[in-house]
């Protein structure tokens, strides 16, 4: 498992994953604008990983606050809040690790503010902890899901490096594997920034699981040479009716699937469904640099000045969706709303490949 992010000394450790595979950089982290750069500028990626970010970020910047009581620490907190939520639009994540700090910090109102910094740094690593287990849980229910000799089409990152370890959509391949059963992965390279090429192809090589590269426009003409089984996909935002805002590219992989009879599943941690989000319309889509099409690795690729649309997300509606892996279970993308109700019955909606 590769360590994506730690709390170590009072600093906030976090791989560089924009300079895998080439080299393996930690950065360090002395205060929070430099975690709220990393996740601008993708020093780290992916829902779940900044999350934790976000929560050791704001335990980071809390540490310097000057407060002699609950009400000036949490005016303190307000420009770390800010700055983190301002740094990607998208991913809920970031909206729900500061929701839970808030939420967390209200509970324990009545402790000395030395202590809420102490329990702060301990809630961060919590969430860490807790994305973990939840991810090996994601893992069991979908490897149900996969059979052996099945080959499994993937789009972006969404591995060990996305989250705090195991992944979401690796997960369940993960599991298949220790298993017995024999798959075969290929990664979309995902452009403009490569996560497929550079991350995911990378981190199942290390994981041992058959990887094959393929450029972003190939998949159509492997479902329909009946090269592929199935998909499976991270989410950085899940509505509440089962739409789906994933890197940018992942709705294309939907309609083909949808075209070739292929499964289409979505790996969902809860923490990254939007229950308070009616429909995918009403998510921000971030829109990144132009630089990021037309240079690669320095290299200029297209025409100085030309005009980008550079779309980091897209959004997939629900009925392309056959199913969410959660740590719950599976579940169809219409069931996700009831999975809010405390006297639901689970294993009344959950899904069991035949």
């Amino acid at each position: 498992m590769i360590k994506t992010i730690e709390w170590k000394d009072n600093r906030v450790f976090m791989l560089d994953q924009s300079r895998l595979p080439d080299k393996v950089v930690y950065v360090e982290c002395t205060d929070y604008h430099k975690v709220a750069e990393g996740i601008k500028k993708l020093w780290i990626r992916g829902a779940p990983a900044i999350g934790i970010a976000t929560a050791m970020g704001i335990a980071l910047g809390a540490q310097e606050i000057a407060a002699s009581n609950f009400e000036e620490f949490v005016e303190g907190l307000q420009p770390i809040f800010n700055t983190l939520l301002d740094t990607r639009p998208t991913a809920v994540n970031i909206h729900w690790a500061v929701v839970r700090i808030k939420k967390f910090l209200q509970e324990n109102n009545q402790r000395p503010v030395n202590e809420l910094k102490r329990l702060l740094i301990n809630e961060s690593q919590a969430i860490l902890d807790e994305d973990i287990a939840i991810n090996k849980a994601i893992g069991e229910w979908g490897a149900h899901f996969i059979k052996d000799g099945d080959t499994i089409l993937t789009h972006c990152n969404a591995g060990s490096l996305a989250t705090g370890g195991y992944g979401t959509a690796t997960a369940p391949m993960l599991v298949a594997k220790a298993q017995g059963k024999r798959i075969h992965v290929i990664a979309d390279e995902t452009r403009p920034v490569l996560q497929g090429a550079r991350l995911t192809s990378w981190e199942l090589m290390q994981s041992g699981i058959p990887v094959t590269l393929i450029t972003d426009n190939t998949a159509g003409a492997l479902m329909k040479r009946g090269m592929i089984d199935l998909a499976i996909v991270g989410t950085d935002r899940t509505t509440r009716n089962g739409d789906v805002a994933n890197k940018i590219g992942t709705y294309t992989v939907a309609v083909m699937c949808r075209e070739h009879g292929i499964p289409f599943y979505v790996a969902a941690p809860l923490s990254s469904v939007d229950f308070n989000m009616a429909c995918g319309d009403m998510i921000p889509i971030e829109e990144r640099d132009a630089d990021e099409v037309r240079i690669i690795r320095g290299n200029l690729v297209a025409p100085a000045g030309v005009n980008v649309i550079n779309l980091a997300f897209d959004v997939t509606p629900a009925k392309y969706v056959s199913a969410f892996f959660t740590e719950k279970g599976a579940f169809k993308p219409g069931d996700l709303k009831k999975l809010t109700r405390e006297d639901i019955d689970l294993e009344s909606i959950r899904l069991h490949h035949s």
